[in-house]
């Protein structure tokens, strides 16, 4: 592959809705590049992006998958994406690695739940954002309805850079050289007039030269003030294409090449330095001289090549063989090999620069969100956190087979390794381990991969839910822990104050202990003594949360005073405290989003008042469908997959998300601490 810049790199993610057709358009420029010789379809089962078993049994992606081509002498780095609710959470950690995120739309069903989720995912993360419109040569396709549907939930700013013609037949370019071909609806002239005065806004000198003056402005000029535009969320181009057909391929690739943002002209990622509250911003550039600064976006635990660490390059150059470090790990490693990626396939690349996507493999220490660096200068950065939607569906597991339980844990750090929205839990107090993951389909899809990849074969059961314990009104109370056992005793005093803080705000220590009344080294002690408490609960045995803590006075002895003393003095004055301040118990509320066949609204809204459920508003969607929306608490959705498919005889479908915690009813907390009461009496 001949070499290129940094300012040569495009990054792009497409995402958006299943069955909006990013992997059959992704084959569709692959193949207008010549990146492939010939397309693969989905239903076969042979695209570059689902290669995956898996993915191609189901048939669907499942996972994303990087590819690239070659246009106009660009290098374009794509990232493929699933469309399923379950999967979200893949397709939002992969957005720190791009400059732009294509929400590719289904002409025919408009904008669709995970389209609006990722478009505000990647809103949240300033990228510049496209929307392509796909199926264009669908003939239910109503492009004055869509682009009416666009501005209303995206904004006036979502505008057509081409327009569909002959029934989506081929596509007229309303910006570079705008024609004056008929179209299926709008007029060329109109769409280019509409979008250069959304450019020339952000544009001073620009705007006076086309208002005032009358200039007509060439593409060239428009460059800079486009990026800008785009930067600034001030357009959202809308670009038409027709994978099937090949409508809109060309003009797209031109557009990529000629209008995208580089490394250097995207926002770049807020990376920060330091540890806790204290870290700082830091400004990361796409020098390539300067030390080099690498984010990983992406795990995968493949069982033949081993671990693959996929990340992208914001600074610096990286080559084969260079000793780079994890984190603040003081040991480096080895690349031996620095990989370019296109679906399975592995090819070796002799350097990455800043805006490279590339990979490492067969390294035990990368992990997903790590920050890879060449210097212990950069050894405390970070990037700012990705905000995925909480694991809230649960099963409680365990292997079929006796004796498979430490290949089980294995194979489940592995998975939890590679899905920022999967995790593993244990719960002592029950003995019980718990997967969890977004959905009943993302769950399902990990365990046929424990079966086919791990060959673990588990039982599964409903898990116990999620709760917490908080209290609600301040106290203070002490201990003093004295223990003399003939040889050196043990001694401490902690005076405590305990007070709610905001929900879902989590736990704060605050040392106010003057004067020496407890030496410095002693306080750490302490604050694991609290934690401790903290995690066995008060109640009912669930962890604790939303306490402020502060130690403002104590005692010690020059001679008996341990750490252990400490602790143990911590935790039991927390106890104390806990008793006076009416604790409670929390249970996690989500949002529900249920669309249906609007016969069946009725029946749902009684099912959901039941379940202690509201409902905060309902959208039309198509072809007769309702989308209901509200919170109902999680404890109340065990099995509602199979309710709903009840209701509506197999025609509902529903998605969920965490929103916050909220205290249980008085007779629901009195039935949870009899059931801790019983599991600790056994």
């Amino acid at each position: 592959m001949a070499n290129y810049a940094t300012h040569d790199i495009r990054n792009i993610a497409f995402v958006g809705h299943a069955g909006s057709g990013k992997t059959t358009f992704i084959e569709s420029l692959l193949l207008k590049s010549g990146a492939i010789s010939s397309a693969g379809s989905v239903e076969r089962g042979d695209t570059v992006c689902d290669y995956d078993e898996q993915e191609q049994s189901f048939p669907h992606s499942l996972d994303i998958a990087i590819t690239h081509l070659s246009s106009a002498g660009k290098q374009v780095n794509i990232i493929d994406t699933p469309g399923y609710t379950d999967f979200v959470g893949r397709s939002i950690s992969i957005l720190p690695a791009v400059e732009t995120a294509g929400i590719v739309i289904n002409g025919s069903s408009g904008i669709e739940s995970v389209s609006l989720r990722m478009m505000e995912a990647a809103k949240r993360r300033n990228l510049c954002r496209i929307i392509i419109v796909n199926k264009i040569d669908q003939d239910d396709v109503d492009f004055e309805a869509l682009m009416a549907s666009f501005r209303e939930t995206f904004g006036d700013n979502c505008l057509p850079i081409n327009l569909p013609a002959e029934k989506g037949s081929k596509v007229i370019d309303c910006f570079f050289q705008p024609g004056g071909e008929a179209t299926d609806f709008s007029s060329v002239a109109e769409a280019h007039s509409r979008i250069i005065d959304q450019v020339v806004e952000v544009d001073e000198a620009l705007m006076e030269l086309y208002l005032e003056q009358g200039e007509e402005l060439a593409p060239e000029q428009l460059h800079d003030p486009f990026e800008k535009a785009l930067r600034e969320d001030h357009l959202i181009p809308v670009c038409f294409v027709s994978a099937q057909n090949g409508a809109g391929i060309d003009a797209l690739l031109e557009f990529f090449a000629r209008l995208m943002p580089d490394p250097t002209e995207g926002n770049p990622p807020e990376f920060m330095k330091g540890e806790g509250a204290d870290m700082t911003p830091v400004e990361v550039s796409t020098d390539q001289e300067k030390h080099a600064l690498a984010h990983v976006f992406k795990i995968i635990n493949d069982p033949y090549r081993g671990k693959l660490g996929i990340f992208r390059v914001h600074q610096g150059t990286l080559q084969p063989n260079s000793q780079l470090f994890v984190g603040n790990a003081r040991k480096p490693f080895k690349a031996n090999h620095l990989l370019r990626l296109h679906g399975k396939e592995q090819s070796e690349m002799e350097r990455a620069i800043p805006g490279d996507i590339c990979a490492v493999a067969r390294i035990d220490d990368i992990h997903f969100d790590a920050v890879i660096h060449d210097s212990h200068d950069e050894d405390h950065f970070h990037l700012r956190s990705i905000e995925c939607p909480l694991p809230l569906f649960g099963l409680a597991i365990s292997p079929s087979k006796r004796g498979d339980e430490q290949k089980l844990s294995d194979a489940l750090h592995k998975l939890e390794d590679e899905d920022p929205c999967f995790h593993v839990e244990h719960n002592t107090a029950l003995n019980e381990t718990i997967m969890r993951g977004l959905g009943d389909l993302h769950l399902k899809v990990l365990l046929q991969r424990l079966h086919n990849q791990y060959h673990v074969d588990v039982e599964t059961h409903l898990p116990s839910i999620a709760y917490r314990e908080t209290i609600t009104r301040p106290a203070e109370d002490q201990h003093r822990h004295k223990k003399q056992t003939g040889g050196a005793g043990q001694f401490g005093e902690v005076f405590l104050r305990i007070e709610p803080m905001k929900r879902d705000s989590g736990f704060e220590f605050v040392n106010k202990v003057v004067g020496g009344a407890i030496p410095g080294q002693f306080i750490p002690a302490i604050e694991k003594g609290v934690q401790q408490a903290i995690s066995e609960g008060a109640i009912a045995g669930f962890p604790m949360q939303d306490i402020r803590v502060t130690i403002y006075d104590g005692k010690y002895h020059a001679v008996d005073s341990k750490e252990i003393a400490f602790s143990t003095a911590g935790k039991k004055a927390f106890i104390a405290a806990v008793e006076q301040a009416i604790p409670v118990i929390l249970e996690p509320i989500v949002n529900i989003s249920i669309t249906t066949p609007g016969a069946f609204m009725g029946d749902l809204s009684g099912d959901l008042s039941g379940k202690r459920g509201h409902i905060s508003g309902t959208d039309s969607g198509r072809n007769n469908q309702i989308i209901i929306k509200g919170e109902v608490p999680l404890a109340e959705l065990q099995s509602y997959g199979t309710e709903l498919q009840a209701i509506t005889g197999g025609e509902g479908n529903y998605s969920i998300e965490f929103s916050h915690y909220e205290a249980v009813p008085a007779n629901v907390q009195q039935q949870l601490k009899q059931e801790s009461k019983s599991n600790s009496d056994h």
